[in-house]
């Protein structure tokens, strides 16, 4: 079913988490620019340039004519049109991608804003897939944006930007996917229940029923036989592939139950692209 995302909401999500990464990214030196994120073969202004590519896209800017095929961390069509925007901007110095992200980021909030609840509820295509809604895909896009300021913020050792407000948003993208990891990613035998509890600015706890498939459920039919317990921040790095579970299985990541399959579990949360 098309999921149905509030519109004012979004869109002001959308706003503050823009806004937040022009903040973060105003007077970086190139040294700052050139740092390499966790995300493979992307620097700081690259990840700024994936946004910028992103929203112009959106805009309906055609694709620089880049070739960005040859790059060992380009594995898909996807990857690759992704990266032709990014390839094109690794010319420019860091305040001229910022400038472009600032001038695209203003184009696309007016864009958004003359959007009503009836365009957000049309049929879309999205990453997630192609029967969906525009909002889901603008739910989408705040997740992206949200994880790729805490890229920047990783890659530099800065603070997470923990806001509860953005934290939720971001659970309610990844809570669409537990099934899928838990069922084809872990591969969590038939009859395993699943306890997930996040903490920090936002506690959450998730019960999954693994039966003919795996599915999040309001209650369980028994105590749980598998759990994890871990930061909210940390749940949305690992499932966005950031970083590496294994570190953080039994440290910050509390594995419960059958911590086999915890540990299976704990191992395949990564899902995007």
């Amino acid at each position: 079913m098309p999921t149905i995302v509030d519109r004012d909401a979004t869109v002001a999500l959308l706003r503050a988490e823009l806004a937040a990464i022009g903040a973060l990214c105003a007077g970086f030196d190139e040294d700052a620019w050139a740092t390499p994120t966790g995300l493979p073969g992307w620097t700081v202004k690259d990840v700024l340039a994936h946004v910028v590519g992103t929203e112009s896209m959106l805009l309906g800017h055609a694709s620089p004519d880049v070739d960005a095929s040859h790059l060992p961390h380009v594995k898909n069509p996807i990857g690759a049109a992704n990266e032709s925007w990014v390839e094109s901007m690794r010319p420019l110095a860091g305040s001229e991608v910022l400038a472009r992200f600032r001038a695209v980021t203003t184009e696309r909030l007016a864009a958004l804003d003359a959007m009503t609840q009836a365009d957000f509820d049309a049929p879309s295509w999205t990453p997630a897939g192609p029967d969906e809604t525009y909002g889901r895909f603008m739910r989408i896009r705040h997740y992206d944006c949200f994880l790729h300021e805490d890229d920047i913020r990783q890659a530099l050792g800065l603070p997470e930007r923990a806001d509860p407000d953005h934290v939720e948003a971001a659970l309610d993208e990844v809570a669409a996917a537990l099934g899928f990891i838990a069922g084809k990613k872990a591969q969590l035998p038939a009859g395993s229940r699943v306890r997930l509890r996040l903490t920090g600015p936002v506690d959450r706890t998730y019960l999954i029923s693994v039966t003919d498939r795996a599915r999040v459920v309001d209650e369980l039919d028994g105590e749980p036989t598998v759990g994890l317990e871990l930061p909210a921040m940390l749940f949305l790095r690992l499932t966005g592939g950031r970083e590496d579970a294994g570190p953080h299985l039994g440290a910050d990541v509390a594995l419960e139950g059958d911590t086999d399959l915890a540990r299976q579990l704990g191992t395949h949360l990564a899902y995007t692209i």
